[in-house]
């Protein structure tokens, strides 16, 4: 059952609170729609459908809609952070650190402090 086999995805998008969802299995094919908050839980939903499915499955059809695209995600800082710490996760680049500065240079003096709960624009490039 191709249920089965997503079901991480079915999970992942739960847990990432996806709205509008619906999941329906037609001739084999597992057919997911919803509303991701930003790209980059999209890309966490494509990541895991590629993981549990291979680069390109053809036993899933996922149409998967972006509610905030003016951000690339909205990052709730935790203790022990840094800016490249979390540059590094959402880039793959700590040196991008200054381009989430730079987006939240209203509420960031410093690049060298942040603080645990503080609410960072991760901008899209």
């Amino acid at each position: 059952m191709v249920k089965a086999k997503y079901q991480g995805v079915l999970e992942l998008g739960e847990k990432l609170n996806i709205q509008n969802g619906d999941v329906s299995e037609e001739n084999g094919v597992l057919k997911v729609k919803g509303t991701a908050n930003t790209q980059y839980e999209k890309n966490q939903l494509w990541d895991k459908i590629k993981q549990l499915g291979g680069e390109s499955p053809s036993d899933i059809v996922a149409d998967i809609d972006v509610a905030d695209t003016s951000v690339y995600h909205r990052h709730v800082v935790k203790s022990g952070e840094s800016l490249s710490k979390i540059a590094k996760h959402y880039y793959g680049d700590a040196m991008k650190y200054k381009t989430i500065f730079e987006a939240n240079s209203g509420i960031l003096k410093n690049p060298d402090t942040i603080h645990p709960d503080q609410e960072l624009i991760i901008p899209n490039l």
